[in-house]
């Protein structure tokens, strides 16, 4: 079993460096698109993306269950239908209602294509990128969209948005629109090299509508959008239906050929996983990705499935796995010696849960960079410990030699020789027993409470807690609704919450979200442990201004290890696929994108009439 919704980055990566090492070959002109490094699969004038089909027809519906992409989506209910501030619960689908100044290609690492601007610049000293608009672009109400929005969008999110997004766009020094098709952005000079990417995957707003409308409150008034979808339905605890703007201006588009093919598009919210299942046997909605391990191994046997009225299909993950895992609050007292830490990764016993839990469909999570190149493996290289050595009084000793890995167990559930190991470290962390409970110097007991908002993760949890609690720990599992659970997380008030982050191919400046010490007590962080740590911020920085992909690998490396070493987290499970299950009701392209898995905008309705 896995998560079954997890919160993703928006931000990727950018195409040209900055002023620590601009490509010359792009500094100054205008391109059209953006990629990290400079490298490209479509010349300009290419005609779709090879994942979609351009022959697909228009129509259908396509309902499911889906998962969050954006900074306060949630998947049992919702509250506002705007995503991109920290207030209130987001609906889930919103981000198709906007178009943005560029998309990605995601049989890329992180190369974006033009959509609402045809092109961009950087110049030659990174400290100004210019973004050349495309005539034709208009909002669902008919009124152009013009520079002049984007501009008053980049302002309007730096100083309201989600602190996730504001956050990243401290470095704008200003933002101007001298023309309906220019938009001119001057950075501080301290930017990273990825932000201008990060910037042009934000929505582009409409200046007239949210200068008559609040935009930092909670609504569920539809915004105005310029995107392939608008709201049709929306149904708070129910579902949320969006319908696909016919006279959509972006429709023909080489980004949008084969593209955003459903007449609507609908995402059902239910309040347990059991009735998600239910519903989905009875055809209440038509796609499923199942992250329930259990579920995918005994539960598909029902009718509609043996008639092969609903098909089950496997397809790969290429993209890197991320990090899964509990992660442990450090904010607070009792977590803050290491030592701690780590009796808690010798507690869980995942061969064990892994054998009798999940059917043996997963693999161990070790890494913070989890299936991909930056993964640390074995003695550190001379590029890593150039970054490291600098820092040796500083960093665990760990750090010099083979990666820190989770303990693998004997699978009996209860293994006693890693068990004796939890307590050694307990005692050396000053927790001692007495009267079978553990204690610290001050008599205070050792409590440890799970969050979370899914009561499935009470069978997971369980053989964990007992484990803990044969320690001597007062462990226990809390299960909270997804608005409280909302609210806890954003103020951090937990000791321990599952969550899973997945990393981009091209890492950039989210990564300052998960680690960096800037975000540590910004409510709303992805920075769940509440890293602080002017090494890790170091190599992060080394991270994103890295020259090639190569000495980007090394330093994401050399990071991994320190991570590894500081034992934020009990690391949990992953795989690298995707377990679908959906009615049989759908065509698909012969091939899927390598990091995406497409259904929601390359899939389409088969037995309809085009649109």
């Amino acid at each position: 079993m896995s998560r079954t919704f997890f919160r993703t980055a928006a931000a990727l990566g950018l195409s040209l460096s900055l002023s620590a090492g601009v490509s010359g070959a792009y500094a100054g002109e205008a391109q059209h698109g953006l990629s990290i490094f400079g490298d490209f699969e479509y010349e300009k004038g290419f005609s779709h993306f090879s994942y979609a089909n351009p022959e697909a027809p228009k129509g259908g519906t396509l309902s499911l269950i889906g998962p969050t992409v954006l900074y306060n989506q949630g998947f049992m209910s919702f509250d506002s239908l705007n995503s991109f501030i920290l207030r209130g619960t987001a609906a889930q689908g919103m981000e198709m209602t906007f178009d943005t100044l560029m998309v990605r290609n995601f049989n890329e690492p992180d190369a974006l294509y033009g959509l609402v601007a045809e092109s961009a610049a950087l110049s030659e000293d990174g400290n100004r990128l210019t973004f050349h608009l495309r005539g034709g672009a208009y909002f669902h109400d008919g009124s152009p969209l013009t520079a002049e929005d984007a501009a008053f969008t980049l302002e309007l999110l730096k100083e309201k948005g989600h602190p996730l997004i504001a956050q990243n766009m401290r470095e704008i020094a200003s933002v101007s629109a001298p023309d309906a098709a220019t938009l001119v952005i001057e950075f501080t000079g301290k930017q990273t090299r990825d932000l201008p990417l990060f910037l042009a995957q934000l929505p582009v707003f409409s200046k007239a509508y949210y200068t008559e409308h609040e935009f930092d409150r909670t609504t569920l008034e539809p915004p105005l959008g310029s995107g392939p979808y608008k709201v049709k339905k929306a149904e708070p605890g129910r579902a949320i239906t969006y319908e696909r703007v016919k006279d959509y201006w972006a429709r023909d588009l080489n980004v949008n050929k084969g593209r955003w093919n459903f007449g609507e598009i609908r995402f059902e919210y239910f309040r347990d996983r059991t009735a998600q299942f239910e519903a989905f046997k009875a055809g209440q909605y038509l796609f499923r990705e199942e992250f329930t391990s259990k579920v995918w191994a005994t539960e598909y046997n029902f009718p509609a499935l043996k008639e092969g009225r609903v098909k089950q299909l496997v397809l790969p993950d290429e993209s890197p796995s991320g990090a899964q895992g509990w992660f442990i609050n450090t904010r607070r007292e009792k977590f803050a010696d290491p030592r701690l830490r780590e009796a808690l990764s010798y507690a869980f016993d995942f061969e064990w849960t892994n054998r009798n839990q999940f059917y043996g469909l997963y693999k161990r999570t070790e890494s913070f960079f989890e299936n991909s190149p930056m993964k640390a493996e074995g003695m550190p290289s001379e590029g890593e410990l150039a970054l490291l050595e600098p820092y040796r009084n500083r960093l665990p000793e760990e750090v010099f030699g083979k990666p820190v890995r989770p303990p693998v167990s004997d699978g009996s559930g209860r293994d006693r020789k890693l068990l004796r190991k939890a307590a050694e470290l307990l005692e050396e962390a000053g927790w001692r027993i007495e009267d079978g409970k553990r204690v610290n110097a001050e008599g205070q007991v050792l409590s440890i409470e799970f969050l979370t908002n899914e009561p499935t993760w009470e069978r997971i949890n369980a053989p964990y807690i007992r484990n803990l609690q044969f320690l001597g720990i007062d462990a226990k599992l809390r299960v909270v609704d997804s608005a409280q659970y909302q609210r806890r997380l954003d103020t951090y008030d937990f000791d321990l919450t599952t969550m899973r982050y997945s990393m981009a191919l091209t890492p950039g400046i989210e990564m300052r979200s998960y680690w960096g010490s800037s975000f540590a007590a910004q409510p709303g962080s992805r920075n769940l442990s509440g890293i602080s740590d002017p090494v890790i911020d170091m190599l992060i920085d080394k991270v994103i201004e890295a020259a090639s992909r190569e000495e980007q690998e090394t330093a994401a490396r050399a990071l991994d290890r320190v991570l590894r070493a500081g034992h934020y987290w009990v690391p949990q499970w992953y795989k690298a696929s995707h377990h679908l299950a959906f009615w049989d009701r759908f065509g698909r392209p012969a091939s899927k994108p390598a990091y995406r898995l497409g259904a929601i905008d390359t899939w389409w309705s088969t037995g309809i009439k085009d649109e």
